[in-house]
């Protein structure tokens, strides 16, 4: 488990770039899930804003029963952001473990899909000896 998200393969971790206005609930989060990062907010995917201070994320995911928003402010120094653009920063799940601790989580590269396993002829292991 991630920050009390469960861990599944095909789990994303997006990053809206640009800030965001903190007065926001999980409500309007959600809407600019669908409105500006075109993703649904309630597929069990990993939605995290930014305010316009470094110091502050906020994250939203669907828990399978309800939606769950985590806020978090650090005390001595700002997060590690990726450059304010349109659209967001997919990250692995290393990456959103180090952004979520104020560490910086572009020193560790994003993982890439694993390589498609070859095709196994059933066939074949029914006749092996």
């Amino acid at each position: 488990m991630i920050l009390g998200i469960p861990a599944r393969p095909g789990l994303r971790v997006m990053v809206a770039s640009k800030p965001v206005d903190f007065r926001r609930g999980m409500d309007g989060l959600a809407a600019l899930v669908t409105q500006v990062l075109l993703a649904d907010a309630f597929a069990g995917d990993v939605f995290i804003f930014r305010s316009k201070r470094t110091d502050r994320l906020k994250l939203i995911f669907w828990d399978g029963s309800g939606l769950c928003m985590v806020t978090k402010r650090l005390e001595a120094r700002g997060f590690i952001w990726p450059p304010v653009q349109d659209g967001a920063v997919t990250l692995s799940v290393s990456q959103l473990r180090m952004l979520f601790s104020g560490m910086d989580w572009t020193q560790i590269p994003a993982r890439s899909a694993p390589p498609a396993r070859p095709a196994i002829d059933v066939k074949k292991l029914q006749t092996a000896p």
